[in-house]
Formats: structure tokens, C-alpha cells, sequence
């Protein structure tokens, strides 16, 4: 095996998945991928130490099968300690995880070098070395999901902050006196545009029901996506102000929507984007679908042991 390899955990309320990536000079290549679902049911109280130990569990395997790794990366869906490896807060998985120390348990179980990444900078670093943006030297990308996730990528790197945090493009406000966000402030890119509201919009009863409605020419769903679409812009002309990115990714499954979301979300940033030439900044949908996550988090594995 000339590269190195190494595991990605993407840490789902309802899976598991991970990626096995392999290393090699300047190219990046899956090897195996899979998915379990997560042990996230029982007493709240032993959810975490549950998890993290079935997390251990599965890169015990992979490095049996696919290695020998030399990392493990994981995508945690909300916010950590970077230094510390511990989780902050987890939104969508019961259990006391504050300070739950996630990288140590499993480097103690693995004898692997363990690294945390937020899963939406996961899916931007995924797509940026073997996705959508490959080559690009800035970049800035939507997950569009049950919230809005977000990430920037400048000098060919995802930039995060002194805590993890850089990034979180859904909860730029874009109108002070809008709806309320689940971050407590008002007026989120994500309030106006995460998965519920994108629902409501078009008269459905989920995201999947929103975009076939559209595709199928319901006039609510058509308006609703519009609505969508135009507030997205808002967001994505923000950022294409401040960055100037070389290429803007755009993911989850609404993003499948087409013309219906596109249309006008291309027209409101041509109408908003003044700075900078539009014609340079490519808008691009993601590649690598529901495994970003987890092949993210192993590139961030190989890249915080210095092997990348």
C-alpha cells in the first residue's frame, strides 16, 4: 500500500456512517464505506459512553479490514472543544454529552490519533479534496438540511476558527426583525430556509414531498421554493461578498429541486452581487451525497496528524 488510510466517522442520530480514504501525494481515493445505526436508544444518561464506545467499535473493524489506519476523523453534528476533544453541545443525540470526552475514549480503545470536525465543515472539506471543488483554492458551501450547515474554505483550506465554529453560514442574519432561530437570535439564514420551513412553504409534508410537488408543477411548491431560493441568496451573496470564492457548494436534498430552487436564487444574487464579478464564482450542487461527512472527517483525521 503505497498511501496512508484513514477512517471518518460521520455521528448521525440515526447512523453511523464512516468512510475509509486513502492518501497518496496529492490524491485522495475512498476504499470501503458503510453505515450502522447508532446506539442512541435507552437511558439518556449512558447514550454517550454507548456511542463513543460503538464508534470505537467500528474502527476497530475498519482498521482489521481496511487498514492499517493511521486516523480517525469525526463529524460531530454541533459544537465541540477542538483542543480538548470533548463535545459541547449535541442538538439531536439524548444523553449528557457536554464535556464528553469523545477523541480520548476512542485513542485509548484504537491506539489511533483521534480529531473532531464539525460535520458541516466535514461535507466542505469533503467536497473540496475529492468533491465539487476540487482545485479550488476558496470556497464556500450550504448543506441544506434540517438546518442550514456551513463552511469556508480559503488558501485550500477549510477555515475554522479558534474553536471550530467558522463557518456557520445559517445563522448569519439576514433579516434582524425575522422568525425566531433555534440559536436564539432572529432573522437566520436558517430560519428562513431549513428543512420545516421549506415544507410549510410548499404546502408539504417534507423536503422530498417539496421538491417532487415542484418538479411536478404545484404552484404552491414552485412559489415555495422560489421563496426559499431568493433567501438563500440573500446568504450565498453575503458570503460571495466577503470571500470571493472561487466556487460555491451546494448541498442536501433540496438542492435535487433544480430550476424550481435555482432560478431564482441565481437572479437574486445576480441582483445583489455588486463587488465582484459573478461570472467568476462558479455554483456548483455537491457530489459526494450523504457520505461528505464521513469522508470529510478522515481527510481532517490525516490532515491534523500532519499526513496530508
Amino acid at each position: 500500500m503505497a498511501g496512508t488510510r484513514h477512517l471518518g466517522i460521520d455521528l448521525g442520530a440515526t447512523n453511523l456512517k464512516w468512510s475509509v480514504v486513502e492518501h497518496d501525494g496529492d490524491a485522495w481515493a475512498v476504499v470501503a464505506q458503510d453505515s450502522v445505526p447508532t446506539r442512541a436508544a435507552g437511558d439518556p444518561e449512558g447514550v454517550p459512553a454507548a456511542v463513543v464506545a460503538q464508534m470505537a467499535e467500528v474502527a476497530e473493524t475498519a482498521n482489521e479490514a481496511w487498514g492499517p489506519l493511521a486516523s480517525v476523523g469525526i463529524g460531530v453534528p454541533g459544537l465541540y472543544d477542538p483542543l480538548a476533544g470533548t463535545v459541547r453541545l449535541l442538538v439531536n443525540l439524548p444523553g449528557p454529552w457536554a464535556g464528553h470526552p469523545v477523541a480520548a475514549s476512542i485513542m485509548a480503545a484504537t491506539g489511533l490519533p483521534v480529531a473532531l470536525i464539525n460535520d458541516a465543515r466535514a461535507f466542505g472539506l469533503a467536497e473540496l479534496r475529492l468533491g465539487a471543488a476540487r482545485g479550488a483554492s476558496s470556497m464556500v458551501g450550504l448543506t441544506l438540511g434540517t438546518g442550514v450547515g456551513g463552511v469556508i474554505a480559503v488558501d485550500g483550506r477549510v477555515h475554522q476558527g479558534h474553536d471550530g465554529t467558522a463557518g456557520e453560514l445559517g445563522h448569519q442574519v439576514i433579516d434582524p426583525a425575522g422568525p425566531p432561530c433555534g440559536c436564539g437570535s432572529n432573522g437566520c439564514l436558517e430560519a428562513y430556509a431549513r428543512a420545516d420551513r421549506i415544507a410549510a412553504a410548499c404546502g408539504t409534508a417534507g423536503v422530498p414531498e417539496a421538491v417532487a410537488a415542484a418538479q411536478a408543477g404545484n404552484a404552491r411548491a414552485i412559489a415555495g421554493l422560489a421563496e426559499i431560493g431568493r433567501h438563500l441568496a440573500i446568504g450565498i451573496a453575503n458570503m460571495i461578498t466577503v470571500i470571493a470564492p472561487d466556487v460555491v457548494v451546494i448541498g442536501g436534498g433540496v438542492a435535487q429541486a433544480g430550476p424550481p430552487l435555482f432560478d431564482p436564487l441565481l437572479a437574486e444574487l445576480r441582483s445583489r452581487v455588486r463587488m465582484t464579478s459573478l461570472d467568476d464564482v462558479s455554483i456548483v450542487l455537491a457530489e459526494l451525497g450523504t457520505w461528505a461527512g464521513s469522508i470529510g472527517a478522515a481527510v481532517h483525521g490525516a490532515e491534523r496528524v500532519g499526513l496530508a
